[in-house]
């Protein structure tokens, strides 16, 4: 079935992984079916949401490539959030209640005290018309809870399979506020509804939500999605990632030098049944998309495990997938010789500096390196250069192995690791090939 999706952030803070890979399921479910993506923003909190983080979010789905097909933000949509609240409360479903923060939570602790569950006691329903002027007089104003119907609410979850919550242990949820600002269900199962939603991908903490939202759906009329909840992520170690999110968010991860399609092979996989692999674009995790395959226990997200995925991603991509993010001097074989190296795209910087110089040799046998210069083959020189060259060392000093061929990689590159010699020195060149073998810097 084609399916319409949604993923719905608040613009309040930059998206980090534990949304993404929220946006992740929805995207890959929708193009997987053929359907559509849908960018809702949720900015009913005025002062929190801010134009620059609605922005950000936008920029942040662009470059991981979660393009949307359609796109608004709440905030346009306030009268059929009210008109829909009006429907509620003619209904008898949205009701009235006075009662102060401080008050409830007294009432509360009142419960708890005995061993009660907190759950509101619907005192708001048996006010008078005499109660209600009085309060009023007094300047108060109500916030508005909807009336649960005390049944279970069941349903089979995507991921979680038969879920069954009694709504009798749960207060009614408040819809709006004494301010008339507007809380996220009623908002939430509005917009579903008018933009035809036909599945939720969302986090596990929603799942209490979702029987009373489950509720709203039938009382204004539309139709119930299909739910998919999916377990959470947690350190590397199991611990708890609320604290450290906001260094994880993908602005950071991008400024870090991080590939968009590290980020998308890792948490595209994370949890599920299939492999974490490299990939440099979204169309095979498309295809494998299943989200039967996604566990119900908490995945964990390992920043080492993304820093090795991208090295990874970034030695299968093609050059002409990062043509446009190289120094102009780098063409498609200068990327086949230094590509497989990097972990970083931005660490091509660094053999551009090992190959023009200067760059501190690494001498510790300088007798053998000097003898090793007279050996250098004159010429033009190519990927041959370093083989013939290097024959010869060996045929002259004995020398095989490490002690032949690691002095000679330290002295011309400054490393002991890196791209094959054999490329490395034509690029090098003579010039610069003699005189870091007499040890200076070239």
């Amino acid at each position: 079935m084609s399916e319409r999706v949604r993923f719905a952030p608040s613009p309040t803070g930059y998206i980090h992984v534990g949304n993404v890979r929220t946006a992740l399921a929805n995207y890959l479910c929708a193009r997987k079916s053929g359907g559509q993506f849908i960018l809702r923003l949720d900015d009913t909190d005025v002062e929190r949401s801010t134009v620059e983080y609605a922005d950000g979010i936008r920029e942040d789905l662009t470059w991981l490539g979660l393009n949307w097909d359609e796109t608004f933000a709440q905030s346009e949509r306030v009268a059929e959030y009210e008109k829909a609240a009006e429907k509620l409360k003619a209904d008898g479903r949205l009701y009235a209640c006075y009662e102060t923060p401080e008050e409830l939570d007294v009432k509360r602790k009142v419960q708890l005290s005995r061993s009660l569950p907190p759950v509101y006691d619907r005192a708001a329903l048996a006010l008078t018309a005499d109660d209600v002027a009085a309060f009023e007089a007094e300047g108060r104003t109500p916030h508005w809870r909807f009336k649960l119907n005390p049944e279970v609410v069941s349903w089979n979850d995507g991921i979680r399979g038969d879920v069954r919550v009694d709504l009798a242990s749960l207060s009614d949820p408040v819809l709006v506020r004494a301010d008339g600002s507007l809380l996220y269900t009623l908002p939430s199962v509005v917009d579903d509804i008018d933009y035809g939603i036909t599945r939720v991908f969302r986090g596990e903490d929603h799942v209490t939500n979702t029987a009373a939202q489950i509720q709203v759906y039938q009382a204004l009329g539309g139709d119930v999605p299909a739910f998919s909840h999916h377990a959470l992520l947690t350190g590397a170690k199991g611990e708890g990632l609320s604290k450290r999110l906001g260094t994880l968010s993908i602005r950071d991860l991008r400024e870090s030098g991080l590939e968009a399609m590290a980020i998308n092979s890792l948490l595209a996989r994370l949890g599920t049944s299939d492999p974490i692999e490299p990939f440099t674009e979204l169309a095979p995790l498309v295809e494998s998309f299943d989200e039967s395959k996604m566990s119900r226990s908490s995945a964990k997200f390992d920043p080492v495990e993304l820093d090795a995925l991208n090295a990874k991603v970034l030695h299968h991509m093609s050059f002409d997938q990062v043509s446009d993010r190289v120094p102009a001097e780098v063409d498609a074989a200068l990327w086949e010789t230094l590509g497989p190296n990097l972990s970083r795209l931005s660490d091509l910087d660094g053999w551009l500096d090992v190959i023009h110089g200067p760059i501190q040799p690494i001498v510790e046998d300088s007798g053998f390196l000097a003898y090793a210069a007279t050996l250098l083959p004159e010429g033009n020189w190519d990927d041959d250069t370093w083989k013939a060259w290097t024959g010869a060392v060996k045929d002259q000093t004995g020398r095989k192995g490490r002690d032949l061929f690691m002095p000679l990689r330290q002295a011309l590159t400054g490393l002991d690791h890196g791209p094959e010699m054999k490329h490395m020195l034509p690029l090098i060149g003579p010039e610069r090939t003699k005189a870091r073998l007499r040890g200076e810097a070239a």
